[in-house]
């Protein structure tokens, strides 16, 4: 059945209206953002299949634009406002609402803002975050998704987009998917090459946070820099 076809005061946003949004169903609610189907099935049954096909709505909120595509009667407009749902879902979660102009004087500070963005991610995610004289972040860069090793993170892009901000010390970041924060050897290797970068460069690297499910090491901290 449509939503069309169903009477207008059970319809997902008449109910939504009428009797609050905790009394409609995952599915239902869904269907409101998808707001249409095919001809094939409705919007509540491409919903359905969605949760179905990843299992649960945490994993549905862990996909990905190309998995989501998969299902038919989920487009390119559509992936796209899933997941921008979905991110701004988790980032409702954390405690900074920006990390903008933050003073970034201790580790946990920047622990705190980005545990909840990657602590569930399945890919290591690569930041490079930009930092004034005065230790306050003015910006912060995503510059790699995947495996984090020393051939693939540039020196050029993380001191280009220093320069660019003009900034003048650089905190790197990154999460490990698997939850453990002990630093690999390419994290290692990948922290000395570019603080030796940076010491030439005059933008120091002044730390290197690397964040697993609900704990985090710092480079600094540990007298690793």
């Amino acid at each position: 059945m449509k939503i069309k076809d169903i009477p207008l005061i059970d319809r997902p946003i008449e109910r939504l209206i009428n009797k609050g949004v905790t009394s409609l169903s995952n599915e239902e609610l869904l269907a409101i953002i998808i707001r249409t189907g095919t001809k094939e099935k409705s919007a509540k049954d491409i919903s359905s299949e969605l949760i179905g096909n990843f299992g649960s709505l945490k994993n549905l909120a862990d996909s990905s634009y190309e998995q989501l595509k998969t299902i038919k009667g989920i487009g390119k407009s559509k992936s796209a406002l899933l997941i921008s749902c979905f991110e701004l879902s988790k980032r409702i979660n954390t405690s900074i609402d920006s990390i903008i102009n933050i003073k970034a004087n201790r580790p946990d500070i920047i622990f705190n803002y980005y545990k909840q963005l990657l602590s569930d991610r399945k890919q290591e995610y690569f930041y490079a975050i930009y930092l004034n004289i005065r230790n306050r972040i003015i910006k912060d860069k995503l510059l790699y998704i995947g495996t984090i090793n020393y051939s693939i993170v540039h020196p050029r892009e993380v001191f280009r987009e220093a320069y660019l901000a003009g900034a003048s010390s650089i905190i790197l970041l990154h999460n490990h998917p698997g939850g453990s924060v002990f630093p690999s050897k390419n994290d290692i290797d990948t922290t000395k090459r570019l603080k030796e970068v940076g010491d030439l460069m005059g933008i120091k690297i002044v730390d290197h946070i690397i964040i697993g499910k609900d704990k985090y090491y710092s480079f600094y901290e540990n007298n690793d820099l």
